[in-house]
């Protein structure tokens, strides 16, 4: 029995930090719901972010530069997914490694230096 009771008494924090959670995220719920201002204005209900209005025709046409965008960011996201792994191997020594990025950063800035050239990434 006194194994039971040593287990509560140590997980009594836990029990406590959880029940002070729950209570403060439903207080902070019920006070957005009364305190919140209801009227959208115009600015609120404008296009954002995408260049087009969210709630016409989704069969418009738009600009193919945010595609451009989106996957110049995805590409250089992964290019930094790419360095972390590679920092250790340059860190022990290896040559092969240090050599064989600089070829991918050689490419993909040789690709970037394309777009940029080429004016992908300038808005008209």
């Amino acid at each position: 029995m006194q194994g039971v009771e040593t287990l509560v008494i140590e997980y009594l924090p836990v029990v406590i930090f959880l029940a002070i959670a729950i209570v403060l995220s439903c207080l902070f719920l019920v006070a957005s719901a009364l305190l919140a201002p209801r009227k959208p204005d115009p600015e609120k209900l404008s296009a954002y972010e995408c260049g087009f209005n969210a709630f016409d025709d989704a069969r418009m046409k738009f600009d193919v530069r945010f595609y451009l965008v989106s996957i110049l960011f995805i590409i250089f996201d992964l290019e930094v997914a790419f360095l972390f792994p590679w920092v250790f191997q340059v860190a022990e020594g290896n040559i092969v490694a240090f050599w064989s990025m600089m070829g991918f950063l050689g490419v993909l800035t040789i690709g970037f230096v394309y777009e940029w050239r080429r004016g992908a990434l300038e808005w008209q």
